[in-house]
């Protein structure tokens, strides 16, 4: 089910950007948020890295020249290690285990590029359109057979 869900999540996002001209956070981002709209907590921790990723960044790039490849790089890196902090320093903070982690070390620097580079609300409200859609769609396949679980 996860090979289909991406693989619609790819589908979704494209035709999304080609009728809206806004990216949902990235191609790939609202797909791999599909995979866990059923964990809320995870795709709120994605998303607050990734906010944190472009705070860092912005905060950055007044001391560093950062643009194009650079700014990029930079996004993917800062959500890797913020996402990485979050991992280890997290289970700390709480008595009891919750699913408050990121999607990945790459989706939040793709999504805070995204930030970056468009406005905050319409690339959040796209990239949860997309990613609800997307969810939708494998859930009516699941419902009909036409995938398996």
């Amino acid at each position: 089910m996860t090979f289909e869900t991406l693989l619609i999540g790819l589908i979704v996002a494209v035709i999304y950007v080609e009728i809206m001209d806004v990216f949902p956070g990235g191609i790939i981002v609202p797909a791999y948020m599909a995979l866990y709209l059923d964990k809320p907590l995870r795709v709120l921790a994605t998303i607050l890295i990734a906010v944190l990723s472009l705070y860092t960044y912005k905060l950055l790039s007044r001391y560093l020249i950062l643009y194009g490849k650079r700014r990029f790089v930079m996004m993917i890196l800062l959500g890797a290690i913020w996402a990485q902090l979050w991992f280890i320093f997290l289970p700390h903070l709480f008595s009891a285990p919750l699913e408050l982690k990121a999607i990945g070390w790459l989706i939040p620097g793709l999504l805070a590029n995204n930030l970056e580079k468009q406005k905050f609300f319409p690339t959040l409200a796209s990239m949860l359109t997309v990613s609800i859609i997307t969810y939708f769609l494998v859930r009516v396949l699941l419902y009909f057979n036409v995938v398996s679980p």
